[in-house]
């Protein structure tokens, strides 16, 4: 896998995680839309509708860590299933390879 598509991978894993952020963002202003209408319409107080926003939140919240956990878990399947170098030995042999290189240009 060239570069460029491990770039456009992990881009395309970050665009889902903060999909993922705006969702639960907009969520919690959908149920206190909703909530404030049953609270109208008198079929909550305003005491539950305050416990109720907060435990949907909370569930929307674990929903959420769930979804970036399974995200992260599939990540780090395809990376080891590439047996992919990390950047820091990928680094560490270039500096090796330049290093060569000019021991070489020297003693030419």
């Amino acid at each position: 896998m060239t570069q460029k598509e491990t770039d456009n991978m992990k881009d395309f894993f970050n665009r889902t995680i903060a999909l993922g952020f705006g969702i639960a963002a907009e969520s919690k202003e959908q149920i206190e839309k909703v909530v404030d209408e049953l609270v109208k319409k008198g079929e909550v107080t305003r005491q539950e509708s305050s416990e109720m926003i907060d435990e949907l939140v909370k569930k929307g919240e674990e929903t959420r860590q769930k979804f970036e956990t399974v995200v992260q878990e599939r990540v780090q399947a395809v990376v080891g299933e590439r047996n992919w170098v990390p950047r820091s030995e990928y680094d560490a042999l270039v500096q090796r390879v330049e290093k060569l290189e000019q021991q070489m240009n020297n003693h030419s």
